[in-house]
């Protein structure tokens, strides 16, 4: 992976945090709205991460593989990204 690990790191940890929270807010039982806010939260910064490791996927691997010719990366992309189904 040639993305920032200690950002990627950082921002992974946060949200294990948030799922900890998440997981004594269940405990406590809290409302509901609250909980569901949390998760919408940890699933941003999930999302940002993800973004984040495939924009850099397509920068370095893909990139690479344009030049060497080799459409696997490519492929492999498009499906992680729900664009084309697996053979």
């Amino acid at each position: 992976m040639k993305a920032d690990h200690q950002k990627i790191k950082r921002q992974l940890k946060i949200a294990k945090g948030q799922i900890d929270g998440i997981i004594k807010m269940i405990d406590e039982d809290r409302y509901c709205i609250d909980i569901y806010n949390q998760i919408n939260a940890t699933r941003a910064i999930l999302a940002k991460v993800n973004r984040k490791i495939m924009e850099e996927h397509m920068k370095s691997c893909v990139k690479e593989a344009i030049l060497n010719d080799d459409d696997s990366k490519i492929k492999e992309a498009f499906e992680a990204m729900n664009m084309t189904k697996a053979d």
